[in-house]
């Protein structure tokens, strides 16, 4: 019997406000290019009073795989924290009307709002992200329904929820019960400074009740210490069973217990990069569930990577199984 999920996800429930740039923008307004920084509620109203021409969309990188997925037809659910405010009900609305479940809902009597995530796109389509938490980084055991972890076929989950004690023990509560269950889960870690901030616990979660983890080539070798992406992934592969990395132009790199496997990539000059790991994810565990090849699975996440780069928002803009079939994956 079919589970009633095919892929769970637990990850920040951040609504992505967008808005293309020039670097000297950035450069006035103190942002840092290319990377996440968090910011604190001052600095949020700031930043969205200095956006034009804004698109709002929910977002966080955990809930716009399960929207790519979603849109691939697969049953998802998002496990994550959005409060009873304007921003948190429409953040739970939207995920709805795509067919993801939202099992926790908008918690009420909330001390912090819904976050959001400012994201300045500059003109070579490198994303700037600060985003203020507000609750969604409050996750915890207790927003773990263990009826709906294991009622899936695969766990995801944000490394960017590692920041707090909390997370970090939803994490563990979440993978166990997804393995206990007969599931598989597994990891983003999202972020090479993350990564750099939580290398032990992220080695000791991926060690133990971890299937596989997806990590770009900075974060897999900020994890293992060393330059040399070889040996990065043959002491991943030591730990956990199925590894991912991608390269950018470079393409992709999954070592499992069969062999490596790499993968090419068809260059695209991106318009807006926001949600190219997001939608490579989704690609990817598309081709998990779907029962494919590592190798198919990987060129599945390169396609639905190169699609969201190719135009502004971190969500597929067309039909991503049209494009499967195109390339005779499907």
């Amino acid at each position: 019997m079919s589970k009633k999920f095919q892929v769970v996800g637990i990850g920040n429930a951040v609504s992505d406000v967008i808005a293309t740039t020039s670097d000297d923008f950035l450069t006035e307004n103190g942002i840092e290019k290319g990377i996440m920084q968090l910011i604190d509620q001052d600095r949020a109203e700031v930043l969205y009073a200095a956006m034009s021409e804004r698109t709002e969309t929910p977002g966080g990188s955990v809930a716009n795989t399960l929207a790519g997925l979603g849109a691939l037809g697969v049953r998802t659910a998002f496990i994550g924290r959005v409060a009873d405010d304007d921003l948190g009900q429409t953040y739970a609305n939207a995920m709805a009307s795509e067919g993801t479940a939202f099992p926790n809902g908008p918690v009420a009597g909330s001390q912090l709002p819904t976050s959001r995530s400012m994201i300045f796109v500059s003109p070579d389509g490198e994303r700037s992200m600060n985003t203020y938490l507000g609750v969604s980084s409050d996750v915890g055991p207790d927003d773990v329904d263990s009826a709906v972890v294991e009622g899936g076929e695969i766990l995801f989950l944000e490394g960017y929820l590692f920041d707090k004690d909390p997370g970090k023990a939803a994490f563990y509560k979440a993978a166990d019960a997804a393995v206990a269950a007969g599931g598989m889960a597994g990891i983003s870690l999202s972020d090479p400074f993350c990564v750099d901030r939580h290398r032990e616990d992220f080695r000791k979660l991926i060690a133990g009740p971890l299937g596989y983890f997806l990590s770009n080539e900075d974060e897999l070798k900020s994890l293992y210490q060393t330059d040399d992406l070889d040996s990065a992934l043959a002491q991943a592969a030591s730990e956990c069973a199925l590894v991912v990395c991608t390269r950018s132009e470079d393409g992709v790199s999954v070592q499992s217990a069969d062999g490596r496997v790499d993968v090419g990539v068809t260059p695209v000059t991106p318009v807006d990069a926001t949600g190219a790991g997001d939608q490579f994810a989704a690609g990817f565990l598309y081709g998990l569930v779907e029962g494919k090849s590592l190798e198919v699975a990987a060129k599945m996440g390169t396609i639905a990577a190169g699609e969201v780069i190719s135009h502004v928002g971190p969500r597929p803009a067309t039909d991503i199984k049209a494009l499967f079939a195109a390339a005779n994956l499907i």
